[in-house]
């Protein structure tokens, strides 16, 4: 377990020095040894030394997960620039909003992506230089922006060491939140907080260096960041890292790399369990995996299939890893304990701590110096706000038992209040999952006509399959309350998604009743009391 200088590019020295000449991540094909991984590094620091890009700047990272982005990581972090990761998929207003937001004054882009730059350039003021991964089709009409081949910046910049001095407590990068609620904002993390992360996730697996992690999610995510590539890195595991989450494809993966762990987000595990059952099912690698949510009704299911154990966590961009329900002591159904570095409490509106069973905020701090992210960029006052009576207010409802263990209930915006009934969304979308022809499902609230809110389902069937709204609300008959049984219907082949995978409720928020949807009391369909 490496216990040295807690920052991104001394602990890629350190490994380096090490092993050399051994991989550390397979990409598909491509394969990245450590020595690359810290001599790349290298180059990308003078690179943008030559730029005059200094300790305190910021640059945004736009790619998919590829070497150049590891490399770009590391050269960052050892000359003190402020890494600002962006979700491929962002373009115009969204994209333009990070890059204003963080003050960004460089961007390394792939090529497949540059084009969104041409066409917001006039927006951004601040930027000022962008490297280019890939090649470019055309000639590009960049205005007051320099260009530059990642290939040719990095050929013309040398791979000696730097000395620019950096603290585990400097600003590592500003990570933005996935804005399921609204506006992306820039957490801002110290390399002490990456580390923290990372350790937990070390602890709660006990990685070694036999192990060999592996993830599908993207590198502008925390999760793949800290959770698969900084925590291998801690323990001296290697990874395997590839583009797109491929159920039909996903164990045979496993077995070919001789994958001993993964992280697992989102919908994953339903996915998973979704599959045609096969015979080799429990012939895998893979010990133990760790996410979040763990659907309680699959856990025993999902470990006995595949035989795998299961951790489960609780945390957030800003937090990292808060609870950990871990597999030798798993409670089904809850997100585990607290970590010793933490403090975990349920208060109520009033800022009180909750009784056991009573549900509230989820609300953390720290019981360690710069272990969580530091506050939110540019944005005093939601920093201020999220941490109201000193505690970090999650935003996400909790209760908490007698025996110290934690229960993720919803977000707190996520509740739809109907009619006086509080009805969380959490508990809908478990029980319309459990459909055998339902791949996922968002509850939301939309306006009604009355007062307060409507219950809204929308949802995704599993390919083949065919659902109609009536018989979708017959089944929700069987095993909801009257009040939380859904008014409107929506069908959906896709949904917009975080990069953890997460659904984008906002933005099906801001869609509302579309024409496509289907209202139970314009054609006098009935709920029994």
């Amino acid at each position: 377990m490496y216990n040295g200088t807690e920052t991104f590019g001394e602990i890629v020295k350190y490994r380096a020095n090490q092993h050399q000449n051994n991989r550390f991540v397979k990409f598909e094909e491509k394969e990245l040894t450590y020595k690359q991984f810290h001599e790349g590094g290298n180059k990308v620091a003078n690179a943008f030394l030559n730029l005059g890009i200094k300790k305190g700047d910021k640059c945004a990272v736009m790619l998919p997960n590829c070497p150049e982005f590891l490399i770009t990581w590391v050269g960052l972090t050892r000359i003190g620039v402020v890494e600002v990761p962006v979700n491929i998929g962002l373009r115009g207003d969204l994209l333009i909003h990070i890059l204003k937001q963080a003050e960004c004054k460089a961007i390394v882009i792939s090529s497949e992506w540059v084009d969104r730059i041409v066409e917001i350039k006039d927006e951004l003021k601040e930027l000022q230089h962008v490297i280019i991964v890939g090649e470019v089709a055309s000639p590009l009409e960049m205005g007051h922006l320099s260009t530059y081949d990642f290939d040719y910046f990095m050929e013309s910049a040398s791979n000696a060491e730097i000395d620019v001095p950096i603290k585990p407590t400097d600003d590592s990068l500003i990570l933005f939140t996935s804005g399921t609620t609204g506006p992306s904002k820039g957490a801002i993390l110290s390399h002490r907080a990456n580390f923290a992360l990372a350790k937990s996730c070390c602890d709660l697996m006990d990685y070694s260096p036999k192990d060999r992690l592996y993830t599908v999610f993207p590198l502008y995510h925390v999760n793949a960041k800290y959770a698969t590539i900084l925590a291998a890195l801690v323990a001296g595991s290697d990874v395997v890292m590839h583009n797109r989450f491929s159920a039909s494809r996903f164990w045979d993966i496993c077995r070919k790399e001789q994958v001993t762990t993964f992280n697992y987000m989102g919908s994953m595990i339903t996915i998973l369990m979704k599959q045609p059952e096969k015979p080799n099912d429990r012939d895998n690698p893979v010990r133990q995996i760790q996410g979040a949510p763990c659907p309680a009704q699959l856990y025993e299911e999902f470990q006995e299939r595949f035989d795998v154990k299961v951790t489960e966590a609780y945390g957030s961009t800003e937090l990292g890893i808060a609870t950990v329900n871990r597999a030798e002591n798993f409670k089904k159904g809850s997100c585990g304990k607290a970590l010793p570095i933490f403090e975990v409490e349920i208060h109520d509106e009033n800022g009180e701590k909750c009784p056991p069973g009573v549900p509230g905020e989820i609300v953390v701090r720290p019981k360690e110096p710069s272990i969580m992210f530091s506050g939110y960029y540019g944005m005093p006052e939601e920093t201020v706000k999220v941490f109201k009576d000193l505690w970090f207010h999650t935003g996400d409802r909790g209760s908490m038992d007698e025996e110290g263990y934690f229960y993720f209930i919803d977000r707190q915006k996520d509740v739809v209040r109907r009619r006086g009934e509080n009805i969380s969304s959490y508990e809908v979308e478990r029980t319309i999952n459990k459909h055998p022809k339902v791949k996922d499902t968002a509850i939301i609230g939309v306006p009604s006509e009355l007062t307060e809110e409507e219950v809204m389902a929308i949802v995704s069937l599993r390919e083949g399959e065919e659902l109609t709204p009536e018989e979708l609300l017959d089944y929700c008959q069987e095993r909801l309350p009257y009040f939380s049984v859904p008014r409107y219907v929506r069908f959906v082949e896709e949904f917009p998604r975080t990069p953890s995978q997460r659904i984008e409720k906002y933005k099906l928020r801001q869609m509302g009743v579309t024409p496509d949807t289907w209202d139970r009391e314009s054609v006098g369909y009935k709920v029994v009391r």
